[in-house]
């Protein structure tokens, strides 16, 4: 596993009513989102650990979850 798949990657969840959480987490914790979402009884809570903070979200709430995949460089 390289260190560029180790690094937390930033993650926005789309809420009900146009709310938008914007947090950098690990591959990990991300899957696990992923597969809480996709689970049949995805209307509770679930607890996320990000980069800096641990976050509750209802899941019956999310509307869209996008992964940032884009190359970060340094530089221009």
């Amino acid at each position: 596993m390289s260190a560029e798949s180790r690094r937390p990657q930033r993650v926005d969840l789309g809420f009900t009513g146009g709310q938008v959480l914007a947090l950098r987490m690990d591959q990990t914790v991300y899957e696990g989102l992923r597969t809480a979402l996709e689970a049949s009884e995805s209307d509770g809570w679930h607890e996320l650990r990000a980069e800096d903070s641990q976050v509750a979200v209802d899941l019956s709430k999310v509307v869209y979850v996008r992964l940032d995949t884009e190359q970060h460089k340094v530089g221009f």
